[in-house]
């Protein structure tokens, strides 16, 4: 049976949108996957039991680098990603960076390899937010040319629904990142962009996750004796209001950052206390709390009540 050149051209070109057809429909399906998994990861906070989370945190980046390597530009992976990064680093990492230091000193080996381990952890939160911003608007690299350049790039995120987020997350991870490698001017020399990042979050929509970003920027204004301590307390006076009190991390920094800061150890005190005590306050915040209970137990001893000057 002979086939014509026609008909041969004809069954090429349906193999042709077959084959064409099912790669849609591979790509609608994974961009599907993905964004459901985006919607599903808010469950990890109503946990409460500490260890179960981190297992989750880490298994969950795991799934989430293997989707982004399936789709370098799919924003949903390149968010979770930066949010998952970002905040194991400080749940997590940070945890067990602090659990060294009261155990063995920030001189001894196993701090500086916890905190190694954060710094990587936030430089990678940051790499896969502003990669994320970037997409979003270009011009990342010539905006960090100083804070006004930064503010003027700042302007063009305006969407609250999913502006707010990106810069949330990927501006903690930057803010962290300098927190941790003070001693190195040429990092703290950048300080200013993760600032004007959270800044912007904070005006496209202040209550995005019970007020953290007022938690971040409280903690910023009170980086020293010498900082801008008045707006420190602003900030986090805001976050209590907005949180009703039941987002304990706003406690907990308040007491850290601004009371520490101020040598005033009857507020630091009765702040930790009150996040101790607090009971199931806000289910959908319950592994935060937890988070901030270990670290309020954490600061209420003797080492660090005398890092305050108390």
């Amino acid at each position: 049976m002979r086939t014509s050149p026609r008909s041969l051209g004809s069954l090429l070109l349906v193999v042709l949108l077959a084959g064409a057809n099912l790669g849609c429909l591979k790509k609608m399906l994974f961009e599907g996957q993905v964004a459901s998994t985006r919607k599903g990861s808010a469950a990890v906070n109503t946990l409460s039991d500490f260890e179960v989370a981190r297992a989750a945190a880490f298994a969950g980046l795991s799934q989430f680098e293997g989707m982004h390597l399936l789709g370098p530009e799919n924003q949903d992976a390149l968010f979770l990603l930066a949010k998952g990064w970002a905040g194991a680093g400080f749940g997590f990492i940070e945890d067990d960076m602090e659990v060294a230091a009261d155990r063995y000193g920030e001189d001894s080996d196993l701090y500086e390899y916890h905190k190694a381990r954060a710094v990587a952890a936030y430089a990678r939160a940051i790499h896969y937010g502003t990669t994320l911003l970037e997409l979003r608007h270009p011009g990342f690299k010539p905006a960090t040319k100083n804070m006004d350049t930064m503010k003027a790039w700042m302007q063009l995120f305006d969407d609250p629904e999913l502006d707010t987020e990106y810069l949330f997350w990927t501006g903690q991870a930057w803010m962290s990142r300098v927190n941790l490698l003070k001693d190195r001017p040429e990092v703290v020399g950048e300080l200013f962009v993760g600032v004007a990042m959270l800044e912007r979050a904070v005006e496209l929509d202040e209550k995005y996750l019970y007020g953290s970003g007022h938690v971040l920027l409280g903690s910023y204004h009170a980086r020293s004796a010498m900082a801008e301590l008045d707006e420190s307390k602003k900030h986090f006076e805001r976050a209590l209001e907005l949180s009703g009190g039941g987002a304990l991390m706003a406690k907990l920094q308040f007491a850290v950052k601004y009371y520490c800061t101020k040598v005033d150890q009857e507020n630091y005190v009765r702040l930790l206390t009150e996040v101790i005590e607090a009971g199931d306050v806000l289910p959908q915040q319950r592994l935060q709390n937890t988070i901030a209970k270990r670290k309020a137990r954490r600061y209420l001893g003797k080492q660090r009540i005398n890092e305050c000057g108390f």
